[in-house]
């Protein structure tokens, strides 16, 4: 139960704070295209996601399962961060 209220929390949470960080970067819904804004918008809140996902997770005490998500989502959309053998290509 706690970790479907993480997951809540963060996804809210990373829209919420996305917003200013868009305005503070100067990206604007109403000047801008929707095929511009709409993959800049997602750009910006994947990596918000991501931290506010491990510090979430530490505040319910659940640290350890987080980075672990965290770990394996990364490594499937980024494959060369997180190789599980020396000199393994994948």
């Amino acid at each position: 139960m706690v970790i479907f209220i993480v997951f809540a929390i963060t996804g809210t949470l990373s829209v919420r704070v996305g917003v200013p960080v868009l305005e503070w970067c100067g990206v604007d819904r109403a000047h801008m295209s929707p095929w511009l804004y709409w993959p800049l918008r997602l750009l910006i809140i994947f990596p918000i996601y991501q931290v506010l996902l491990i510090l979430v997770g530490t505040a319910f005490g659940q640290f350890k399962f987080f980075y672990l998500v965290e770990k394996k989502m990364l490594g499937r959309l980024l494959p060369f961060l997180f190789s599980s053998k020396e000199g393994d290509v994948a």
